[in-house]
C-alpha cells in the first residue's frame, strides 16, 4: 500500500495567528450579537453582563483587527486577483454540483477564498472605522451626533455581512474534505493539493529547484 504524502501548508505561526482570530472573531461576534437585539441580550452573560460587555467589545474588535492585519501582511500576495480567477468563478457551478475534475487548476488560494479574504479586508476595516466613530466615552464627543448615528448602522449591517461570510468559510472548510487538516496540523496530502490547488504544487516545485 502507497504511503500518503503530506505537504506542509501552513507553519505554526500562521495557524496560532489563524486559531487566535478564530476565536477573537467569535468573542466579538457575540458580545456584538448581545447589543444588536435584545432578544439576544442573554450573550452578554458570557462575558459578565450588560456593561462588561459593551465595555469590552471594542477592545476585542481592535485585536480581530491586529490578528486579521498580520494575517493580511502574510497573505495578500497569494491573494491578488488574476485571470485564471475569473474562469474559476465561471465554472464555479461545476464545484457545487460535485464536478471538481472539471475546474480551473488554482492557486495557493483559489476564487472564491481569494473573494472571501478581500470581503474580511474590507469588512474590518469599515468596522474599525465606525466602531471608532461611535467608541464611548473615548472618541464619540468628537463627532456630530448624526455621524455618530449612521456609523453605528453601518457597523451593524457590515458586522452581519461578515458573520455571513465566515459562515460560508466555515461551511466551505467542513464541506471540502482534508482542508480542516492545513489549519489543525498544517499539513495537507499530496494527492488533496493536485486535486485543489495544483497550481500551488507546481510552484512548490519549481521553488525547489
Amino acid at each position: 500500500m502507497e504511503e500518503t504524502r503530506y505537504l506542509r501548508r501552513y507553519s505554526d505561526g500562521d495557524r496560532i495567528n489563524h486559531w487566535a482570530l478564530v476565536i477573537l472573531f467569535f468573542c466579538t461576534a457575540l458580545s456584538g450579537l448581545s447589543m444588536f437585539h435584545p432578544s439576544l441580550f442573554f450573550l452578554s452573560v458570557l462575558f459578565g453582563g450588560g456593561p462588561w460587555t459593551r465595555i469590552l467589545h471594542p477592545f476585542i474588535g481592535v485585536l480581530v483587527f491586529l490578528s486579521f492585519a498580520g494575517m493580511y501582511l502574510r497573505l495578500a500576495r497569494d491573494n491578488v486577483w488574476n485571470a485564471d480567477d475569473r474562469v474559476w468563478l465561471a465554472g464555479a457551478g461545476a464545484l457545487l454540483s460535485g464536478r471538481k475534475h472539471e475546474m480551473l487548476p488554482a492557486g495557493r488560494y483559489n476564487a472564491g477564498q481569494k473573494i472571501l479574504f478581500w470581503w474580511m479586508a474590507i469588512t474590518l476595516a469599515v468596522l474599525l472605522v465606525t466602531g471608532l466613530v461611535f467608541w464611548r466615552p473615548y472618541f464619540a464627543g468628537y463627532f456630530p451626533i448624526g455621524l455618530v448615528r449612521l456609523a453605528t448602522v453601518v457597523h451593524s449591517l457590515t458586522a452581519v455581512g461578515l458573520i455571513l461570510g465566515i459562515i460560508v468559510h466555515i461551511y466551505a472548510a467542513i464541506w471540502v474534505k482534508g482542508t480542516t487538516r492545513a489549519m489543525t496540523r498544517g499539513l495537507v496530502s499530496e494527492s488533496w493539493a493536485k486535486r485543489h490547488h495544483p497550481g500551488w504544487v507546481a510552484q512548490m516545485t519549481q521553488d525547489k529547484r
